[in-house]
């Protein structure tokens, strides 16, 4: 396994520049998530937030009301996180922990809602992290994967990692017990994006959603 996924890897990227990430929560994320409170569906309490990062999607969650937890390997991101939600007044909140996630195990079917966002590893790696991610939903609550399509390369997008890193949301819905769970969402979306020659391009955001049955 690539040392790119390591704590000191992470922490020294977050730690040599300002902001990474834009501090917008994640798109996919924010459409699902008004999905699961509408009326036909009971909306969830607890939430986890799988590789955090800076924080958005945790801010943003728990603005809706969400209990959050947000889970990162870099210490350095965790503390602009918990700076960053430091700021607000949130209706929900925010509890900030720090996991190796090719190590950790969530606890068991403790989460309403469990969000990872463009995840992006080794299969062997992703498949063992998903399957604990899955475990770790409650019967009625909410697994949402969302990652980069694998065609995003051939379409011009600038991907440093190897084609086994990316995945479909069909690969990833196959992957569910469908006596466990009901897949509501596989979709791939198209959205726009610059070349590499600051030119625009169609690539995809590959979204999964399943409601764990039992």
């Amino acid at each position: 396994m690539t040392t790119i996924f390591d704590e000191t890897y992470w922490n020294e990227r977050y730690g040599n520049s300002g902001k990474i990430w834009s501090g917008n929560p994640n798109p996919q994320l924010v459409a699902e998530a008004a999905a699961l409170d509408s009326g036909s569906v009971q909306a969830p309490k607890k939430a986890l937030d799988v590789g955090c990062g800076e924080g958005a999607d945790s801010v943003w969650l728990a603005g809706q009301g969400w209990q959050v937890t947000g889970v990162d390997i870099s210490t350095v991101a965790l503390q602009r996180a918990a700076a960053h939600a430091a700021e607000l007044e949130l209706p929900g909140s925010v509890a900030w922990e720090h996991h190796d996630l090719l190590g950790w195990t969530p606890p068991a079917a403790s989460f309403d809602l469990i969000s990872a966002q463009f995840m992006h590893l080794p299969r062997p790696d992703r498949d063992k992290l998903f399957a604990r991610l899955a475990a770790a939903v409650v019967p009625g609550g909410t697994l949402l994967i969302v990652g980069h399509a694998p065609s995003d390369s051939a379409a011009g997008a600038h991907r440093a990692l190897g084609a086994d890193m990316f995945f479909t949301a069909k690969q990833i819905a196959e992957a569910l017990d469908p006596s466990q769970w009901d897949v509501v969402v596989a979709a791939s979306r198209p959205r726009s994006a610059s070349g590499p020659d600051g030119e625009t391009i169609t690539i995809h955001d590959e979204v999964m959603r399943a409601v764990r049955l039992k």
